[in-house]
């Protein structure tokens, strides 16, 4: 009875590590999701608010290019900076 109860509580193999791989895999495509959300949201509202259409494709390009990086960079540089 007991060797029952033994092969019962015993992990079966691999589970823990697919659910693990599902699990990391899940939080990368949010944050790759909630990424290109902030980057397309900074894209617009540079050009929507920036005053000349010189700084509207400056900016464009920046964050354009620069992805994630160029949206951060214009977030701290510019929409701070006006608020």
């Amino acid at each position: 009875m007991h060797t029952l109860i033994l092969f019962a509580e015993q992990d079966g193999g691999g589970g823990d590590l697919l659910g693990g791989a599902l699990g990391l895999m899940c939080v990368f495509w949010v944050l790759a999701i909630a990424a290109s959300v902030f980057w397309l949201w900074m894209l617009i509202d540079a050009l929507m608010h920036e005053p000349t259409t010189n700084e509207k494709i400056l900016w464009f390009l920046v964050i354009f290019f620069l992805h994630l990086l160029g949206a951060l960079i214009y977030f701290f540089v510019r929409k701070r900076g006006r608020t």
